[in-house]
């Protein structure tokens, strides 16, 4: 199994700015790809990043060039870095890794961002 530490999330203003993280732990050396997902509430959870092993990253389209996905391998850490937020940002943002030959999804609980206008 992957366990998922997410850290980061917080009250910002309109305009500024955080960095989530997300730790893994356990079979780690399984993981093919992590990403971040949010869900505002009433809405469905939705793709913000993903990043593979590899390195390749995808990426919302609404979010392209504000947010950015990066990661440690060797610490097995992934970063968000979230730049000129605004309130419809506003969700819980969750970690994701995919893992093994049969794609299994880990997810972490969460973190909450909220953005004030």
């Amino acid at each position: 199994q992957v366990q998922l530490v997410e850290s980061g999330g917080g009250l910002v203003q309109a305009g500024g700015s955080l960095r989530l993280s997300c730790a893994a732990s356990g079979r780690v050396f399984s993981i093919n790809a992590m990403g971040w997902y949010r869900q505002a509430p009433g809405k469905q959870r939705e793709l913000v990043a993903r990043i593979t092993r590899r390195g390749s990253t995808n990426y919302a389209d609404s979010l392209k060039g504000r947010f950015t996905i990066s990661s440690d391998n060797a610490k097995i850490t992934v970063y968000l870095q979230m730049n000129s937020l605004k309130p419809e940002d506003t969700a819980v943002y969750y970690c994701n890794a995919d893992s093994g030959p049969n794609n299994i999804d880990y997810w972490g609980q969460g973190t909450q961002v909220t953005v004030s206008s």
